[in-house]
């Protein structure tokens, strides 16, 4: 559903976008300008709405300014999914609006009522075009997330059964923090980190009794992913 600002979200939206690291660093006679020329939308999506579906096009710009959403992703196969919640402020995936495939990879969804700014693409290049901290903040954003991806590789590989798991979820993950939940039997974490499926079992019911995770059946909850990638665990 698409709503219109009051008076009171105009006079906020100058700082709200700043809460943004699109529009971080601007200053307040270019964030006027922003504001008056550019054609934002504005969009109130109620809870446990679809947002976007992994495969859609990605032609705009998603901000996130309120509320919680969660981000799926499932093995090629649909073997195991990885559920991440992720909280405001955040962009949904501005990497996969350029490249080879401007399609998103993941399914978003709200988990509370959540309020966004839409920005098309079009909009965005004439802000790269007329704004250079907005065109090197984009640049920063999608630089930062493709080198975490490229330095994965080169990581020390893994030798405890509890770091192999841990490696696992961090990899596949938006976030290297906050919530996750991981739906995966036993079987198959252990082909997909090299160990049996009793030394996963024994493994994950130490880490459910150590309270850093949550087992359901077929699901390893995780209530803080940054408190496994701890080196105290």
């Amino acid at each position: 559903m698409q709503n219109r600002p009051d008076n009171m979200e105009k006079a906020n939206l100058h700082e709200r976008l700043l809460e943004l690291p699109l529009f971080q660093g601007m200053s307040r006679n270019d964030l006027e300008l922003v504001i008056s020329n550019t054609k934002f939308r504005y969009l109130t999506i109620q809870k446990g709405k679809a947002i976007v579906n992994e495969g859609e096009m990605c032609d705009r710009f998603f901000f996130l300014m309120e509320g919680e959403i969660s981000s799926t992703k499932c093995a090629d196969d649909n073997g195991y999914c990885v559920i991440e919640k992720l909280n405001a402020p955040d962009i949904l995936q501005p990497e996969r609006i350029f490249g080879l495939i401007q399609r998103y990879t993941r399914t978003f969804k709200t988990v509370t009522e959540c309020n966004f700014i839409c920005l098309g693409k079009r909009e965005m290049l004439t802000l790269s075009d007329s704004y250079q901290i907005f065109r090197l903040n984009l640049l920063n954003i999608i630089s930062t997330r493709s080198q975490r991806l490229t330095n994965i590789p080169w990581h020390t590989q893994a030798k405890s059964i509890r770091q192999k798991i841990v490696r696992f979820i961090e990899e596949r993950c938006l976030r290297p923090a906050g919530e996750k939940t991981v739906s995966i039997k036993m079987e198959r974490l252990g082909h997909e980190i090299g160990e049996s499926r009793l030394n996963v079992s024994r493994e994950l019911n130490a880490m459910h009794e150590e309270g850093i995770i949550e087992l359901r059946r077929s699901e390893i909850h995780v209530p803080a992913l940054e408190k496994l990638i701890s080196p105290t665990h």
